[in-house]
């Protein structure tokens, strides 16, 4: 199977499997899923949403969040990975939004990147969730599944990034990142598939009989 025929069955298969793709960060607006997002880096999805109640309860738009001190912030995402530099960017740039961008979060992906503890993943995440505009947010997950499909030569996201939305229409992109974020955490985790378990990786590669070792970013 081509590559091309690869990422067209791959396509076709994760629409039948999730026609649906809601986002998994709870929000109600650009800023909160943004700092939901920056939450998430090395952290659950479900840890996210465990601990954004109380944070939004505190604080829910840059302003409220501005005049927080970062301890205050902190107690609540403890239990969240990386905390502390977390807390300190959450604070700095709920201020930033305030001084500088008149306390709107923009769909503007260079904006988003500016700003303290947010990188491209993260303002890609927003841009295609909160504004609907065309992005492929790559992570570490994706990544190897890209690698494991035969998507990517996988040297890191970057590189992961670009080679997918070669693939793929761009109508595409937004659904389709969540689509295979979906399908890896239940069908092809890093524990439970190594390359030769899961449907798709049996139908992109039915001859493969070695585990896949994917390239880490």
């Amino acid at each position: 199977m081509l590559k091309k025929e690869r990422a067209q069955y791959i396509a076709k298969r994760l629409n039948e499997l999730y026609p649906v793709t809601p986002v998994p960060l709870d929000h109600s607006d650009p800023y909160t899923l943004l700092i939901a997002v920056l939450l998430s880096a090395q952290c659950t999805d479900e840890r996210v949403n465990q601990v954004t109640p109380a944070l939004f309860a505190l604080a829910n738009n840059p302003r409220d969040m501005a005049r927080q001190s970062v301890d205050d912030v902190y107690q609540i995402i403890r239990p969240c990975g990386l905390a502390p530099r977390k807390s300190a960017a959450i604070v700095a740039l709920s201020q930033i939004l305030i001084d500088q961008h008149n306390g709107v979060v923009t769909g503007d992906l260079e904006i988003l990147e500016s700003l303290p503890g947010v990188g491209h993943k993260t303002a890609s995440v927003v841009v295609s969730q909160a504004f609907g505009l065309p992005a492929f947010p790559v992570d570490t997950h994706i990544h190897r599944l890209a690698q494991r499909w035969g998507l990517t030569k996988g040297r890191n996201v970057v590189q992961t990034e670009r080679d997918l939305k070669q693939l793929f229409p761009r109508d595409s992109w937004n659904k389709l990142h969540l689509q295979i974020i979906f399908y890896g955490r239940e069908y092809c985790s890093a524990s439970s598939c190594n390359g030769t378990v899961c449907e798709i990786c049996r139908t992109c590669y039915p001859r493969r009989k070695n585990p896949f070792i994917a390239k880490k970013p």
